[in-house]
């Protein structure tokens, strides 16, 4: 379970993050999720709450936002999210297209106190 190893990652982006804000704590994490990341967000969060006692995320809250798979279609240059395995132009039909979202695991904005 990778999330483990995840969350740790993510517990010491928050630390570095709060000491170079002279920060005490954080209380809220807000994370990006991309559905092709292959970070299971039920996983995620268990892993967080299991390791995040006794580091300055003790007390915040996890926000998990789950980003779809954004396509770019190379033919006509619409940008468009997918929510099935379809990977066809909405705009013009067509295959040739490029993934330009979804596949990654973003910290996207910590609240501290």
């Amino acid at each position: 379970m990778h999330e483990y190893s995840i969350v740790q990652a993510l517990l010491d982006q928050c630390d570095g993050i709060a000491r170079e804000n002279s920060a005490e704590k954080v209380t809220k994490v807000v994370i990006k999720i991309g559905v092709l990341s292959g970070v299971e967000a039920d996983l995620l969060q268990t892993a967080y709450d299991t390791f995040r006692e006794g580091t300055v995320c003790a007390e915040a809250e996890l926000q998990i936002d789950k980003q779809q798979v954004k396509l770019h279609c190379n033919g006509c240059s619409e940008e468009f999210e997918i929510d099935d395995f379809s990977c066809a132009c909405v705009a013009c039909g067509g295959t040739d297209v490029r993934v330009i979202d979804g596949e990654e695991m973003y910290l996207m904005s910590l609240e501290m106190a």
